[in-house]
């Protein structure tokens, strides 16, 4: 996929514009709080309607507008020549595919596939489950809508528990919750460890393009499931032997909904034992590995957006990353300065108080 022109209005602190994406290799260049990374979060939302800065995006809109757009046309291996439109509103998204407007997450998920490099991704291997579990529910429902419709459901299950555990309704109104959410509950408990294992395959490969040199240094996952039951019926009972601990904290305290997963080394576990730049090399295999993943399964070249993710690395591994990509990818990247590569291979753009300096396609 190749994103070829991208038109943004009323985005956070940039003034509306257009830019043109014609070749493979783009540098968006210029100093802190210019806008570099906005652009990037406009460009990654194609993929899944969500930031990868905020969970709310009513703060992607301009102070004091109603309302933004993005409007990003593309070259795409199966759907050609295609423009995508999404329009913020409040707390609502509208969005349309060739002027067709799109009804369901479900039939507009994961097929604009984009990866963001970003410097957040660190709290992926060091900070809360919430962040990893949401990382692998993305992954892997945008490319398989049996796995939203599992986990849609079961979300739905337990949104429904909770509110009867809330008002402590009687045990009957509680059980019949009780059977979607094991159901749904079981088949994501053996869908995540069936697509860490393949994961972990994609995420070895990506670390050793990253870090040739550490072919000893054994990377992958381990699964950590909330509950080491497995099957529906074993939780259903589980939930039912726990209505009254669970009424009197109302809400339901175990589940699926509270599955981890860690990052390893060499059989151990990543953040006791990594480096820095081991851990760095790490969540940047893992985006590989995510592109990789994207790649297999939908048939799509993922665009590539790394957002000043490499100051930090030694000059081996900012090679290293920069060489792992496939030639045949597109590459979007922002800095405050030029990378550590041929500077003739980029098409650079420049950001200055938010506009494109020089650009005559700022509206």
């Amino acid at each position: 996929m190749r994103l070829r022109r991208i038109t943004l209005h009323h985005l956070r602190n940039l003034a509306p514009l257009t830019l043109t994406l014609g070749s493979r290799l783009h540098f968006i260049i210029g100093s802190n709080a210019q806008g570099k990374t906005s652009i990037l979060e406009a460009m990654g939302f194609v993929t899944a309607l969500r930031s990868f800065r905020t969970h709310d995006a009513r703060l992607m809109i301009t102070h004091g507008q109603s309302e933004a757009a993005i409007g990003i046309e593309m070259e795409h291996e199966r759907q050609g020549e295609t423009r995508v439109v999404i329009r913020l509103r409040g707390g609502t998204k509208e969005v349309t595919v060739d002027d067709e407007r799109v009804t369901r997450l479900g039939d507009f998920l994961g097929k604009f596939p984009t990866v963001v490099f970003s410097l957040q991704d660190q709290q992926l291997l060091r900070g809360s489950p919430t962040g990893r579990r949401r990382w692998l529910d993305l992954t892997l429902a945008a490319m398989d809508p049996s796995y939203l419709a599992a986990l849609q459901g079961y979300h739905r299950a337990l949104a429904g528990r909770n509110a009867l555990l809330k008002r402590a309704a009687n045990e009957s109104e509680i059980a019949a919750f009780e059977h979607p959410l094991a159901q749904q509950g079981a088949w994501l408990m053996a869908a995540r460890a069936e697509g860490l294992r393949h994961l972990a395959e994609q995420l070895q490969r990506a670390y050793l393009r990253i870090a040739p040199t550490g072919a000893e240094e054994r990377v992958g996952f381990q699964y950590a499931p909330d509950l080491e039951l497995k099957g529906e019926a074993a939780l259903r009972e589980l939930w039912a032997s726990r209505r009254a601990r669970d009424v009197q904290f109302r809400s339901t305290l175990q589940g699926p909904h509270r599955d981890d997963f860690e990052f390893t080394l060499a059989g151990k576990l990543a953040r006791d034992v990594a480096s820095e730049g081991q851990q760095r090399t790490l969540v940047l295999a893992l985006r590989l590995a995510q592109a990789d993943w994207f790649l297999l399964k939908s048939g799509v070249a993922p665009v590539i957006l790394a957002d000043d993710v490499l100051g930090e690395l030694d000059d081996t591994r900012r090679a290293g990353f920069w060489s792992a990509l496939p030639s045949d990818w597109q590459v979007i990247a922002t800095g405050t300065r030029l990378p550590d590569t041929e500077p003739a291979a980029w098409t650079v753009h420049t950001v200055v108080g938010g506009r494109l300096e020089g650009s005559a396609e700022t509206l």
